[in-house]
């Protein structure tokens, strides 16, 4: 295993994580790189590729672009610091080139950093070139008063908030396998895992956790993930205290509100009768926040976000003896499910894509599926092989999906996907834990599938808003 449960669950904003978190990722690098000589630019240039230039303008790309030149981190900033950096750069038109990055970078000698006359329009598109390495290709330039380029980078933005600089693709490699060689158990696919745990006599959560324990300790991991846990609840919370539309054009309604005061006066006292009702509300919840342009957690993309946050709360509310949980008992149970569901994500990440651009739909909202339903079978008391097997008919049910959002936004069909999804991971873990692990077609070969289906499927299905309900629905 090279990718850590926190490589796959991060915090950022919507409403993207490959085109809104992954660019302003990119764009900090980017500037952390001129940084030391920031004061001498006198012109960016900023060429976007591929479904970063067709779709950007629904996924919030080109001022994630600006706002990470700025040095802000998606991992930090906030959604009021957004709104008034956004709203001062429209106003004035001056970009602070690396104003935020981080006090340890600056020193007395370092000179400030004169604003830059660049906006949203100085943004060059080219929607119809795709670069080499991936659909999502960005290219970054700073020149001096004399003509002379300072920097010259070109990124991908991979999916789920990674990001690949051109020419270091062989250095992070080296360092993720450096990574798995010191791990007690490194795996890259399902058998091996599988095998390890097995070996072991570990659940998929503990071989995940004793990997984890390689780069922080036990209390540090459970922290970490408590924390997670704790942005999807503010997540989730955030979205029932808002009313209105949607941003972007579509006027699509937000429902959360108004579904949660109509549950809630239902089902008081959380009747298992509406279980789907409520993961169907955490769900849209999440993705309307997703929409907002809010805070949220890569799980792990931001398309997908609202799958394991809607599977999880059905994990800590109608698994068996849940109600009678104690506080520590939540958090282990929350910790385990996230551990596990990590471990199937680590498995698309190395042998596939998480990457709605690369693969479909079938790789952000597939995978998640896949993911909530193996760490709802680990909660669930699942063994080893029926929590392979929970993820398994996850993704069997979610293959050849594809990524063809309305206007280029993270609405329509996404939002009720998300919905239906965690509805299938639930349905998955319990038809695996109805079962005894053993079955005929494995998790390994339906991830091969899902890749080897991304590869065939037309480029207008992968999130360039070319094809299917974006272009078959009006915007208007």
């Amino acid at each position: 295993m090279t990718v850590s449960v926190f490589d796959l669950f991060t915090v950022g904003i919507g409403p993207s994580s490959s085109h809104t978190v992954g660019p302003m990722r990119a764009a900090k690098a980017f500037v952390e790189v001129v940084f030391g000589g920031a004061d001498r630019v006198t012109e960016l240039r900023v060429d976007l590729y591929g479904s970063l230039a067709a779709t950007g303008h629904g996924h919030g790309t080109f001022p994630a672009v600006l706002l990470g030149l700025e040095g802000f981190d998606p991992e930090t900033i906030m959604p009021e610091q957004v709104e008034e950096a956004l709203e001062r750069l429209e106003r004035t038109g001056e970009l602070r080139l690396g104003e935020q990055l981080d006090e340890q970078m600056r020193d007395a000698q370092t000179p400030p950093v004169a604003p830059l006359r660049f906006g949203v329009s100085d943004i060059v598109l080219h929607p119809l070139t795709l670069l080499p390495r991936h659909t999502n290709g960005m290219r970054f330039a700073a020149v001096d008063a004399a003509g002379e380029v300072i920097a010259d980078e070109t990124y991908f933005s991979v999916g789920g908030g990674f990001i690949v600089r051109e020419g270091a693709e062989d250095v992070l490699r080296d360092a993720l396998d450096s990574r798995a060689a010191v791990q007690p158990y490194p795996f890259t696919t399902a058998v091996e895992l599988l095998r390890h745990a097995n070996a072991a006599e570990l659940t998929i959560a503990e071989v995940m956790l004793a990997n984890e324990c390689v780069q922080r300790s036990e209390t540090e991991i459970r922290d970490g993930l408590a924390h997670i846990w704790d942005v999807m609840e503010a997540c989730k919370n955030s979205a029932l205290g808002r009313t209105g539309v949607l941003p972007g054009g579509l006027e699509v309604r937000r429902r959360a509100p108004e579904w949660h005061r109509r549950l809630t006066e239902r089902d008081p006292h959380r009747d298992p009768v509406y279980w789907q009702e409520w993961i169907n509300l955490v769900a849209l919840a999440v993705n309307e926040e997703n929409a907002t342009g809010g805070r949220v957690v890569t799980a792990p993309t931001n398309g997908a976000a609202g799958i394991i946050p809607a599977v999880l709360f059905y994990a800590t509310h109608y698994t068996p003896g849940a109600t009678d949980w104690s506080d520590d008992e939540k958090q282990r149970a929350v910790a385990d499910f996230l551990l596990a569901a990590g471990a199937v994500g680590v498995l698309y990440k190395e042998q596939a894509s998480i990457s709605g651009a690369e693969v479909g739909c079938q790789g952000e909202v597939g995978s998640a599926s896949s993911m909530a339903a193996a760490g709802l079978a680990q909660v669930l008391g699942g063994t080893p092989e029926q929590v392979e097997n929970a993820a398994e008919i996850a993704m069997e049910h979610n293959l050849g999906l594809t990524c063809d959002p309305i206007g280029g936004l993270v609405q329509i069909p996404c939002i009720e996907r998300n919905a239906i999804a965690a509805s299938k991971a639930v349905n998955a873990a319990k038809m695996a834990l109805m079962g005894d692990g053993d079955h005929r077609v494995s998790l390994d070969q339906v991830i091969a599938t899902m890749r080897e289906t991304g590869r065939d499927m037309s480029h207008k299905y992968k999130e360039t808003a070319l094809g299917g309900l974006a272009v078959n629905v009006i915007e208007c």
